[in-house]
């Protein structure tokens, strides 16, 4: 099993050649069977190629910022911000690795922002 702190560092540079579009160093973070999970449009790639390539082929002008990072052995959470032109997400995603300390498995879920309930105005702060 890897440790929480090799794991984080893999995540760490999982998202930042994401950012920089470093596809080679990319794909160094990820397991040969990596497998991508995204909940909310039930889709899932499996293979490091394939999944490299799904972000390589992402459309838009997209930018990402960590927001937070938990760590603990055998998985890693972040919250990180992204941006597509204007437009601005969240995602949340849970990662694992596999004994070299590569991501295994991500599960991304993104968001989306909704109005509030009616009825809650004096419990709660808006931001």
């Amino acid at each position: 099993m890897t440790s929480s702190t090799d794991l984080r560092k893999t995540v760490e540079s999982f998202w930042a050649t994401a950012e920089d579009r470093n596809w080679t160093a990319f794909a160094d973070t990820l397991a040969e069977d990596v497998v991508y999970t995204l909940p909310q449009t039930r889709e899932r790639v499996s293979g490091r190629e394939r999944y490299v390539e799904f972000n390589r082929e992402y459309p838009g002008d997209w930018h990402l910022r960590i927001e937070r990072i938990v760590a603990e052995p055998g998985q890693v959470v972040t919250w990180v911000h992204f941006t597509v032109g204007l437009d601005e997400m969240y995602a949340i995603s849970f990662f694992t690795g596999d004994a070299e300390g590569r991501v295994l498995t991500v599960t991304d879920f993104w968001p989306e922002p909704y109005e509030p309930p009616v009825g809650r105005e004096h419990l709660v702060e808006r931001y």
